[in-house]
Parts: structure tokens; C-alpha cells; sequence
């Protein structure tokens, strides 16, 4: 549905954080799925950790909120006002990590909107690998002028 370069023009999110490489379903003001594919050639895995690389959990939850802040830009905002806003994360709560991801993984996202209410979303985020549940969070984030 949104390629790498479509994504990188809603997101402020470049390389080496842009942590979505394409979005597969969005249903405005109500959910998306997207993946990311993970890479031994991440620069995360030279320090997280030499000999044993698993992808940082921090990043997993990241990963869910970049998502999330594409279908909540998708949602709101016309494809002119994307340069002139950003998404920024206003708590995490409710976070678990179920088990680790691996170089070689397609980290699948799912969210959905629990709250919409102005410019402030909270969502139900999930992260799946081969549909196993592999982390959980209840992000918050606020949609802002830069």
C-alpha cells in the first residue's frame, strides 16, 4: 500500500531510523499493519550484541510508533502538511516483550486506534514475527507543528 519512498515522505524518520519499510493496510482513523524486515546489516547488531544479535526491544517499540504516526498523519493530515508537522510520543505504557527478534525476522506492526481526540492519539500497538506475538505497548503521541 505505502513503499519506503511514500513513507519517507510522511515520516521525519531517515536512514538509519526509519524503522517501516512499507505499510501493507491502513484504514484511516482506525488501524494499520506494516513490517519492517530485519537485517544482520542493522548497524544495531555491531554493538547489540557481537556473536549473539538480538534487535533491541526500544526499537521494536519504536518501529510501532513511526506506524502509528504514518496512519495518524494518514488520518488527519493532507499530503501538503507533512513537511511542516512531526509526531512526537507522549508515553508508552502497558509494555511487554514476548520474545526477541532476530536478524532474519519480518517484524510484522498492528495497531489500532483506542483514542482519537484533537491532535492527540493513543494506540493499541502489536508486533508479530511469523504471527507470533513478540512485543506489546499502549502508545501515546501528539500530532505538532515543527
Amino acid at each position: 500500500m505505502l513503499d519506503i519512498n511514500e513513507i519517507s515522505k510522511i515520516l521525519p524518520h531517515k536512514y538509519p531510523f526509519l524503522l517501516v519499510d512499507r505499510v501493507t493496510s491502513l484504514t484511516v482513523g482506525e488501524s494499520i499493519e506494516a513490517y519492517k524486515n530485519i537485517s544482520i546489516s542493522d548497524q544495531v547488531f555491531q554493538g547489540h550484541f557481537p556473536g549473539h544479535p538480538i534487535y533491541p526491544g526500544v526499537l521494536i517499540i519504536e518501529g510501532m510508533a513511526q506506524a502509528g504516526g504514518v496512519l495518524a498523519f494518514k488520518s488527519v493530515a493532507d499530503e501538503s502538511e507533512f513537511a511542516n508537522k512531526v509526531v512526537y510520543f507522549m508515553s508508552i505504557d502497558k509494555a511487554k516483550f514476548r520474545n526477541p527478534v532476530l536478524p532474519g525476522d519480518q517484524l510484522v506492526y498492528k495497531l489500532s486506534v483506542l483514542k482519537h481526540k484533537g491532535n492527540i492519539w493513543v494506540l493499541d500497538g502489536k508486533a508479530y514475527v511469523d504471527d507470533k506475538l513478540v512485543c506489546e505497548a499502549e502508545l501515546k503521541a501528539m500530532i505538532v507543528d515543527k
